[in-house]
């Protein structure tokens, strides 16, 4: 008869919770993002639910929960809501989070600005160097972004 040490209860302990936690994180990550021109987001998992808002292409989400085949997503402002699983895709991407974001030719602070946006305007990931982010908008314009300004 084997007889559990006191240690492997604790060794096999560790190990469980560990996984238990790691495994709820990666399903409460999942990322995703606007593959469609323009995402319709509902109140529930369906057409004939209540269009609460719409986003544009690149826009990404967090998912939290799926029904068939229907993702209830959560965005950078913890707003939550219902979205087709046709209309999201694996892109890398990121939204401004604050006012008034310059967008710069270079990966430095002191490179010319090409573009300024305001907080909410979504945009596809092309690199990342450092504290910086390459960017492309849906309308094609590129440039580079500090990483502090986006989630």
């Amino acid at each position: 008869m084997y007889r559990i040490k006191e240690k492997d209860v604790f060794r096999i302990s560790v190990c469980c919770f560990f996984i238990f936690l790691f495994s709820g994180i990666a399903l409460a990550s999942e990322r995703l993002s606007v593959i469609s021109s323009v995402a319709n987001l509902r109140d529930g998992a369906g057409i004939k639910y209540n269009v609460l808002w719409q986003v544009e292409k690149y826009h990404p989400f967090l998912v939290i929960n799926k029904k068939k085949d229907w993702y209830e997503v959560k965005d950078f402002e913890g707003d939550t809501a219902w979205v087709h699983e046709t209309l999201l895709g694996k892109t890398d991407t990121v939204i401004s989070i604050k006012s008034k974001c310059n967008v710069r030719s270079k990966p430095d602070q002191s490179s010319d600005i090409v573009l300024r946006v305001e907080r909410g305007v979504p945009f596809k990931v092309l690199g990342r160097k450092g504290d910086w982010i390459n960017i492309e908008h849906a309308d094609g314009e590129v440039g580079w972004i500090f990483k502090n300004l986006v989630w």
